[in-house]
């Protein structure tokens, strides 16, 4: 229990962290400034949960990597460049279902992640193209389902994405847009099963998504 309780302090402190550091260089965004908002949808190519290891009264257990589902991600976004320059900053939430697959006759369980980051961007600020990439933290809100061998729970976890795209002006104020996301973070369900106990794993996910932007 103490390390469950250090590990939600530790989660806690990082969103804050990564919460006010947005919003400092969110609030020094100048009067002239490139702003935008976005919506996107695409596909969640998860990987696995790796490096399964039992918590609580299972914290001595091990068991393979479960396998994960590809699946639909969509979202929305809202960013700004200060001074229409080549760093911005912005909050990206977008949320996917990779559900883990059939291990042999043990069932599938569903799996709900929703991404919350913030992430700082460099970019060719073009006039039509406009090739960028970034890196931030996250806040990981994953849920999981109520299976014939586990209860439902959900965590917390603090996460990194790593984000390269290319953003196409198709007017002087509306963009199209494909991305490509990579996530990775460690998820912890204490209360998964129901003799007691639960378990962790390192969640790693590639994403590609296409999204329009509309710039101001």
């Amino acid at each position: 229990m103490a390390s469950v309780r250090h590990r939600i302090r530790t989660t806690a402190w990082r969103c804050a962290w990564l919460v006010g550091v947005g919003g400092w260089l969110w609030c020094q965004a100048p009067a002239v400034a490139e702003w935008y908002v976005a919506g996107q949808v695409g596909v969640n190519f998860a990987d696995q949960l790796k490096n399964i290891q039992g918590t609580g009264v299972l914290q001595s257990l091990t068991a393979p990597d479960f396998d994960l589902k590809n699946a639909l991600v969509y979202g929305g976004k809202v960013g700004v460049y200060p001074g229409n320059g080549a760093v911005g900053i912005e909050l990206d939430a977008f949320h996917s279902s990779p559900h883990i697959k059939n291990l042999d006759d043990i069932p599938g369980i569903h799996l709900g992640i929703t991404n919350v980051g913030l992430n700082i961007l460099l970019r060719y600020p073009g006039q039509t193209f406009q090739p960028y990439a970034g890196i931030g933290g996250a806040a990981l809100i994953a849920n999981l389902g109520q299976s014939p061998t586990t209860n439902s729970d959900s965590d917390v976890a603090f996460g990194f994405n790593l984000i390269a795209g290319l953003r196409a002006f198709v007017t002087p104020y509306i963009a199209v847009f494909t991305e490509y996301k990579f996530t990775q973070s460690d998820l912890v369900f204490d209360q998964a099963f129901p003799t007691g106990g639960g378990f962790s794993g390192d969640y790693r996910a590639q994403h590609v998504v296409f999204g329009i932007s509309y710039h101001f």
